[in-house]
């Protein structure tokens, strides 16, 4: 059986406070696009136990017991004892370490798959249950619709947000962010504007409004992320922005734009739109 776990991108960021179990609370937009991984899974062999996994694609570390697609696989396990072992391909088309919640959107794919392959009548509520054991934004893409999501970013409001018609250009340098480091960085502050209120107004105005509060500080030491962004406006974007911590930076326009040039090092998708579900 196969599945495509897609990315998300950030529409706005904002670090409100510092709580008491020291994560942060945040308020931010995921909006779900077309960008995938491919999942395959099959049943094991006959006496496998345990789940194995191999990969194509970009090229990522390998450890069995550390992949998220597998961690989703013991999770189940725990409670459902006859649910077999398997084996995993992943095709890894989501660049890693890019904001874009790759590996995220693989984990909590895995449960939804393992859930209609093997029949187990496991609700989304409680689907978003195991997805949060995997990561805070895991439970998004159970999902997978716009959404405001505060908390540690796993409280969900779904949101009427249509982009559909738009054309997402992303472009990812290879920079890798450490998010805790970047977290550190960060002064919080609340906001008299929610990210709703922001994002109902026309996408003219995004461009003043609609902030990464990670911006700042990533792109006082990461200059080419900050160069990314303005050749995306000098491009025509609407609107531009890092999606998360980065290093991702992603335009929005209103027709596909001619083929930016980007060092050769650069990944550069341009043909990204919003993931809709009927």
């Amino acid at each position: 059986m196969l599945i495509f776990p897609n990315c998300k991108i950030n529409l706005g960021l904002h670090i409100l406070s510092k709580r008491e179990d020291h994560y942060h609370q945040i308020e931010t937009i995921f909006l779900p696009l077309s960008l995938s991984d491919m999942l395959e899974v099959i049943e094991g062999q006959p006496g496998q136990n345990s789940p194995t996994i191999s990969m194509s694609g970009i090229p990522a570390e390998m450890n069995t017991e550390e992949n998220i697609c597998c961690k989703a696989w013991s999770l189940l396990k725990k409670d459902y004892p006859t649910l077999p072992a398997i084996h995993t391909h992943l095709y890894k088309n989501i660049p890693l370490g890019a904001g874009l919640g790759g590996g995220s959107a693989d984990g909590a794919m895995m449960l939804i798959l393992l859930n209609k392959k093997f029949k187990l009548d496991i609700s989304s509520e409680r689907l978003a249950e195991y997805a949060l054991q995997l990561g805070s934004d895991c439970p998004f893409f159970i999902m997978n619709k716009p959404c405001v999501a505060s908390s540690r970013g796993e409280i969900l409001q779904e949101i009427s947000l249509d982009l559909s018609h738009m054309h997402f250009v992303l472009i990812y340098p290879g920079v890798h962010i450490n998010t805790a480091w970047a977290f550190s960085r960060i002064t919080p502050q609340p906001r008299n504007r929610s990210l709703i209120e922001i994002i109902q107004m026309p996408i003219s105005t995004w461009r003043e409004q609609l902030v990464n509060d990670f911006e700042t500080v990533i792109f006082n030491k990461y200059l080419q992320l900050k160069d990314i962004k303005n050749q995306l406006y000098s491009r025509g974007a609407l609107y531009a922005s890092m999606s998360g911590s980065g290093s991702c930076v992603f335009g929005i326009f209103e027709k596909k734009p001619p083929s930016c040039s980007f060092p050769s090092h650069y990944q550069v998708y341009d043909n990204v739109v919003q993931l809709v579900h009927e």
